[in-house]
């Protein structure tokens, strides 16, 4: 689907970032990275050296699909999520005094973004602030990058397990959620931290997942079974691969049935 040129302008200003979100799981672009230089340098050796062009075709092309994913890797991180994003929360239709809560916030950039829509709302994150997970992920990065972006005044942040938030029922319009719940080990305890967006939900509110594809058809069939309405499941295409198609995006959005 198309956008004009208003809703592209606004994608591309509230996906311009003042602060500093590090590299989603670092260690994987980095291993990308040493794998592609050393079947590259296999390669060159191969052909110039060995004479084995067979061993030194097959390593090249190996390399370079390696470098490829490395390279699409880096990107979503460091821009394409960021675009996607500003589109997804474009389209919610936030008025501005809504309460947002992020769940799995890391460095805020999602949770940010949010908090620029909403002048007189409050947006809430949660973490348990793990590095592997984000490089230099820390709760004073992410007040830190609240302040670059101009909307520390109406974030807070708490130290707490997704799978048991620290909120009372039906406390948010909008509960978010970016390439978090899959970090949680069991199949159990992903139920649990969906339960819990649900849960914290008011009546009519707004629920967006992004995870890993092969996660998200059972956090669709999970909100159905929690009542949930207007459940839809896409691809979010190749600005949201960390690496390639085989780990690619997919967006999950429902909404909180309206009270009877």
């Amino acid at each position: 689907m198309g956008m004009d040129q208003s809703l592209r302008r606004q994608v591309r200003q509230l996906a311009r970032r003042r602060g500093k979100y590090g590299f989603d799981a670092p260690f994987v672009p980095f291993s990308l990275g040493i794998a592609a230089i050393l079947l590259l340098v296999l390669g060159i050796l191969g052909f110039f050296v060995f004479d084995i062009w067979l061993l030194g075709l097959l390593a090249l092309v190996c390399g370079f699909i390696f470098l490829l994913s490395a390279a699409s890797y880096v990107y979503t991180t460091r821009r394409g999520k960021f675009r996607v994003w500003a589109e997804l929360l474009l389209q919610i239709g936030l008025r501005g005094g809504e309460g947002i809560l992020d769940m799995g916030c890391g460095r805020g950039a999602v949770l940010l973004m949010a908090a620029g829509l909403i002048q007189e709302g409050r947006a809430a994150g949660v973490d348990l602030w793990k590095s592997v997970d984000q490089s230099g992920n820390a709760e004073p990065v992410t007040l830190q990058n609240a302040g670059l972006e101009g909307v520390a005044e109406r974030v807070e942040l708490h130290t707490a397990d997704m799978q048991q938030l620290p909120f009372p029922e039906k406390s948010f319009d909008v509960v978010l959620s970016s390439l978090a719940i899959h970090n949680i080990p069991s199949s159990s305890g992903r139920d649990r931290a969906i339960a819990e967006a649900v849960r914290v939900l008011k009546p009519g509110g707004k629920l967006v997942i992004v995870d890993f594809g092969g996660a998200t058809p059972n956090y669709a069939e999970h909100l159905r079974q929690l009542g949930m309405a207007d459940i839809v499941t896409r691809s979010l295409g190749w600005r949201f691969w960390y690496g390639g198609p085989w780990a690619a995006s997919w967006l999950v959005s429902a909404r909180s049935p309206l009270a009877a």
